[in-house]
C-alpha cells in the first residue's frame, strides 16, 4: 500500500514541478510559481522518507538533522544576499546540487562493487554511475568556479592551446569511461576515482577561460549539467520524480542558455571558446571616433523628464548595485503624476542573469505591466522624449549594430539611440561588463549625469518636486 501511495506522491510532485515551472514564465505569477513546486518538492521528499521501504528508522536523526541543517543555512542565505549577489548565490547553489548528483554515484558505485560478484558488474547502471559522477564533478567544481569570477575572487585565466587541452581532456575522460564500464571491478575502481579527478580538473579549465560577459551563459549551462546529473541518479534510484525534476531543469537550462546565446547573437561554440568580457577598465573622455562627452545636472535633467510626454528608464547592473530601484520607482510614480508616461525598457541579459531587471524592480513593487521587453519596447524609441539609462551599459552599446570588429556585434540592443534625448546615469566612463567602449556617451544626443545612481536619482526627485 505504501508503494502505491508513494507514486501518487510522486506523481503529484512531479505535476507540481511542471506547473511551477510554467508559472515562472511570467512575473505575476513567478512568486506562486516558486511556492507550488516547493510544494511538489517537500511532499515528494517527505513521502520517501516516511513510505520508501528502503529507509531504515535509525537513520531518522541523520536525515532531518541534514534537511534542518540545510534549511536553516538555506534560509540565513537567502535572506542575507543581495541582489547584485543574486547570480553569485544561483551559481553556488547551483554547484550544491552538482555535488549531490556527484556524491550519490560515489556512493551507489561502493553499493554496486559491494554486491556484485567480479565480472558481473551491471553496464547499464555502471553507465548511468559514471555519467552522473562526470557531468555532475563537472557541475560543482566549474559552478564553484564562476561564484568565484562573479565575485572577483577568481581571474580569468588562460593556458596556451586552452581548448585543445579541453577538448583532448574530455575525450580522454569519456574513453576511460568507457573501457571502465567493460572492464573487470579491480580495475574498475582504480578507474572510477581517475575519473573522478580528471572529471573535477575539467571543470576548472572548462570555466577558467570563459570572459565575465559570457557568465550568465555558463552558469544556465552548469544548471542544465545538474539537471542532467540529478537525473542519473532518477534512473539508478527507479525514482519518477527525481527523474522528471532532473529532465525540467536539464531541458530548462537548455533552453535558457540557447534563449541566452540568441539575445546575445553568439553561437554556444562561440561562447565557450570565444573568451571575450571582463576587460578594460580604462576611463576616456574621448571616444576612439574623436567625439566628446556632454555632461548634464541634476536640475536640467529634471527639467527634461518633468516636461516630457513620454519617458523610457533603461535599468542596468548599476542600479542593483547602489539599491536604487526604490528610489527609481518613486520617481516614475512623480513623473506620471505629473502627466508623464513612464516604462521601463528590459534587455533578455540585462544584470547579470536573466530575470535579473524585473526581480529588482518588482522588489520596489513596480507594476509588471510597465516592464516592457526588448523586442516590445525598441519600436517606442523614436516617439520618447526622454531615456534615461540607469547603470546600464553594453545592452545599449550602437558598437553592436555598427562596429564588425566589436565583440558584440550582432548582439541585439535597446534602441534607445532613437529617442529625442538620452541620459545616461554612471558612475565614471569605465567601460560596461564585456570591457569595451561605449559610442552612445559621445553622440550628440546623449548627456553623461554622473555619480552614485542611487544618490543621483534622489537628487532628481528632489529637483522635480522643486519644479
Amino acid at each position: 500500500m505504501n508503494k502505491e501511495i508513494l507514486q501518487l506522491i510522486y506523481l503529484v510532485g512531479s505535476v507540481s514541478f511542471m506547473i511551477g515551472l510554467k508559472m515562472l514564465s511570467k512575473p505575476d505569477t513567478a512568486r506562486k510559481g516558486n511556492l507550488v513546486a516547493a510544494f511538489g518538492m517537500t511532499i515528494a521528499i517527505l513521502g520517501t522518507i516516511f513510505l520508501y521501504d528502503g529507509i531504515k528508522t535509525s537513520n531518522y536523526g541523520w536525515i532531518f538533522g541534514g534537511l534542518i541543517i540545510g534549511s536553516i543555512l538555506g534560509t540565513l542565505s537567502a535572506k542575507k544576499v543581495k541582489m547584485t549577489q543574486m547570480p553569485e548565490m544561483v551559481s553556488l547553489f547551483n554547484g550544491m546540487g552538482g555535488a549531490c548528483a556527484m556524491l550519490i554515484s560515489a556512493v551507489e558505485f561502493t553499493h554496486l562493487t559491494h554486491n556484485y560478484e567480479i565480472g558481473a558488474l551491471p553496464h547499464g547502471q555502471l553507465l548511468i554511475i559514471m555519467l552522473g559522477l562526470i557531468i555532475g564533478s563537472i557541475s560543482f567544481v566549474g559552478s564553484l568556479v564562476a561564484w568565484g569570477k562573479l565575485s572577483g575572487r577568481v581571474g580569468d585565466k588562460t593556458l596556451k592551446l586552452q581548448q585543445l587541452v579541453n577538448i583532448g581532456l574530455l575525450v580522454f575522460i569519456l574513453g576511460i569511461a568507457c573501457y571502465t564500464i567493460f572492464a573487470g571491478p579491480a580495475e574498475t575502481v582504480t578507474y572510477f576515482y581517475v575519473i573522478w579527478g580528471l572529471s573535477v580538473l575539467y571543470g576548472i579549465l572548462f570555466v577558467m577561460p570563459i570572459g565575465g560577459a559570457d557568465m550568465p551563459v555558463v552558469i544556465s549551462l552548469l544548471n542544465s549539467f545538474t539537471g542532467v546529473a540529478a537525473a542519473m541518479g532518477g534512473f539508478l534510484y527507479d525514482n519518477k520524480v527525481m527523474l522528471v525534476g532532473g529532465i525540467l531543469v536539464g531541458s530548462a537550462g537548455t533552453l535558457l542558455t540557447l534563449v541566452m546565446c540568441k539575445a546575445m547573437n553568439r553561437s554556444l561554440t562561440n561562447v565557450l571558446i570565444g573568451n571575450f568580457g571582463g576587460g578594460s577598465s580604462g576611463e576616456s573622455a574621448t571616444s576612439p571616433s574623436g567625439g566628446h562627452i556632454r555632461e548634464i545636472n541634476a536640475g536640467d535633467t529634471a527639467i527634461l523628464l518633468k516636461y516630457a510626454n513620454k519617458v523610457i528608464i533603461v535599468p542596468g547592473y548599476g542600479l542593483a548595485v547602489a539599491q536604487a530601484q526604490h528610489v527609481c520607482h518613486e520617481l516614475e510614480e512623480l513623473l506620471e503624476s505629473e502627466g508623464v508616461g513612464v516604462k521601463y525598457a528590459i534587455h533578455p541579459v540585462a544584470g547579470r542573469m536573466p530575470g535579473h531587471m524585473n526581480v529588482l524592480l518588482a522588489e520596489s513593487n513596480v507594476s509588471y505591466d510597465k516592464l516592457v521587453e526588448m523586442e516590445h519596447i525598441n519600436p517606442e524609441f523614436t516617439t520618447t522624449d526622454v531615456v534615461l539609462v540607469v547603470g546600464a551599459n553594453d545592452v545599449v552599446n550602437p558598437a553592436a549594430k555598427t562596429d564588425p570588429s566589436s565583440p558584440i556585434y550582432g548582439m541585439p540592443i535597446l534602441d534607445v539611440e532613437n529617442a529625442k534625448n538620452i541620459i545616461v546615469m554612471k558612475r565614471s566612463m569605465k567601460a560596461g561588463y564585456a570591457g569595451i567602449e561605449n559610442e552612445l556617451f559621445y553622440q550628440p544626443k546623449t548627456s553623461m549625469l554622473f555619480g552614485d545612481a542611487k544618490g543621483t536619482l534622489t537628487k532628481l526627485v528632489a529637483e522635480v518636486k522643486a519644479l
